[in-house]
């Protein structure tokens, strides 16, 4: 009996030794045709490709990155505020002023200007004071007070030829004819319902 069941275990290893010489052979033949494969000549063409012109896109601001603006620059207009840092909460002011204008919130905007126009005058900081005067012009023209928008705009040419910035005074003349043509874009309607009235008349 032991004999048998001796018999019986080296023929069941015997099966498990060529089953892994079978695999090892296997192997081997595989990584010689892998090689032969791989060092065969080859004739490659680099390929052309068509160089496609690239245009800038410039993306507009969405209303949650102007969110985020608002809050960062009045985050950062609180702590100027704070620590009397006025001149540098000035321009932080005008900054919010402009997030504003284009979230289209005019009253927040017009506030904004008003402030850093303040802080601007206690600073003498007069080339931020016409700025915001012109920004204040253009905003009570788009709300319709036409003769507040004229007196900032007297205040901001009569600061920058007092200091004879001419870069300032032509902003100013310019800032004064987009007014100008508001007045006018706002004036046609009325006219042409005048002229209709009056042909209707006829």
């Amino acid at each position: 009996m032991k004999v048998i069941l001796l018999a019986l275990v080296c023929t069941v290893q015997s099966f498990t030794a060529s089953a892994q010489l079978f695999s090892f052979l296997q192997r081997h033949t595989r990584d010689q045709r892998v090689l032969a494969v791989t060092s065969a000549p080859f004739n490659i063409k680099a390929a052309k490709l068509n160089k496609g012109k690239v245009s800038r896109q410039v993306m507009g601001s969405n209303e949650y990155s102007l969110g985020l603006n608002e809050y960062t620059v009045m985050k950062t207009a609180q702590h100027q505020m704070r620590f009397r840092q006025y001149e540098d909460a000035s321009y932080s002011f005008a900054e919010l002023a402009r997030i504003y204008i284009q979230l289209n919130k005019l009253s927040e905007a017009k506030w904004f200007f008003l402030q850093s126009s303040n802080l601007s005058r206690q600073q003498n900081n007069d080339r931020l004071t016409i700025s915001n005067l012109m920004e204040l012009a253009n905003i009570k023209a788009t709300i319709g007070d036409l003769a507040l928008a004229q007196q900032d705009l007297d205040e901001a040419r009569t600061m920058a030829t007092g200091h004879n910035w001419t870069d300032d005074v032509l902003a100013v003349k310019r800032t004064e004819e987009n007014i100008d043509r508001k007045k006018l874009a706002a004036l046609k309607p009325a006219d042409s319902a005048l002229s209709k009235n009056a042909q209707a008349a006829l």
